[in-house]
């Protein structure tokens, strides 16, 4: 990780609260990885892929006279903002603006802390909606796929933690201006008060009316296994638009804590559609900042129906690098 220090921190203080100027510390992080994959079935047998990905994260914090802390992060991610979901799409790879999610934090033991996304943000519900499984129904990388409806997060969205009361219990609330549309409201507690076990719950208002969601994720660990169980359930206006999710996922740690191995499945369930169903086999190897992954997935009924060319199957391998 490299460090720039005293990078123009006072400027952004200036810019939130009436204080003197103060030094704060700039770091950047990044990722890179090379990856190659291939999809079977339906109209996705077009050999194998080749992609790369990279990432930059900047992030600074200070502290000012009157006790606050400033937090800012930045990142740069060339493929993050395409332009649609379906990336075989002409036009949509790398359509996006390098430019990605950028948030500012300000926080004190007694307040809490607030954080304000400009883009990228997450609401108390969306930050825990994903599966156990990982979203693997997201993997292929196709537009119609039946998938969760989520709720809140996005641009210009704000997250407010509470300070610590109850040791081992964490409260989390958030706010989604939508313009003309509702606003969304979400909220969300997390209890780690046990050893090896962490339960999390949260609700949220959807942007348009009688939509609402409901997240619940558990894990526990026991030695070198972990298991992870989340179910998310989202009521939209009518039958047709609510989607169930659940998803489950053991994860093994060998010795030494270089080698993983995972197995997650997930189901979709959507009234008037046929049940989304996924698996995956994961498997990593981690060595310093380097780290070697392999994947098979398979997605059975992808866009909700039994059509023979909705079931695809995919492996993939990855080599990344953390700096």
């Amino acid at each position: 990780m490299n460090k720039f220090k005293k990078i123009g921190l006072s400027a952004l203080a200036g810019s939130l609260v009436a204080t003197s100027a103060f030094a704060g510390e700039m770091t950047v992080a990044g990722g890179a990885s090379i990856n190659v994959e291939h999809t079977n079935g339906g109209n996705a047998d077009t050999g194998k892929t080749f992609s790369m990905g990279n990432q930059l994260t900047f992030s600074g914090s200070g502290e000012l006279d009157n006790g606050l802390n400033v937090a800012l992060s930045f990142v740069l991610d060339q493929n993050d903002d395409k332009a649609a979901d379906d990336q075989s799409t002409a036009g949509n790879y790398n359509a996006g603006s390098p430019f990605d999610s950028h948030s500012v934090t300000i926080s004190s033991d007694t307040m809490g802390s607030l954080k304000f996304s400009g883009e990228g943000g997450s609401s108390a519900i969306s930050a825990m909606d994903g599966t156990a499984a990982g979203d693997i129904w997201d993997s292929f990388d196709i537009a119609s796929t039946v998938h969760p409806t989520g709720i809140g997060g996005g641009d210009n969205s704000m997250m407010y933690t509470l300070p610590a009361m109850v040791d081992g219990v964490a409260l989390n609330m958030s706010y989604t201006p939508r313009g003309t549309a509702d606003s969304t409201v979400a909220y969300s507690i997390s209890y780690t008060g046990v050893e090896n076990l962490t339960v999390n719950y949260a609700i949220g208002d959807g942007s348009a009316d009688n939509t609402d969601g409901e997240a619940m994720k558990i894990s526990y660990v026991m030695g070198p296994i972990t298991g992870t169980y989340t179910n998310y359930e989202y009521s939209g206006a009518t039958a047709a638009a609510s989607d169930d999710t659940s998803s489950y996922a053991l994860t093994y740690l060998l010795p030494g804590d270089e080698v993983s191995v995972t197995y997650g499945a997930e189901t979709v369930e959507r009234s008037g559609s046929q049940d989304v169903e996924t698996w995956k086999v994961s498997g990593s190897y981690t060595a310093g900042g380097m780290t070697l992954s392999a994947t098979m997935m398979e997605i059975d009924n992808m866009d909700g129906t039994t059509t023979t060319t909705q079931d695809r199957e995919r492996w993939a391998l990855g080599l990344s690098f953390a700096f």
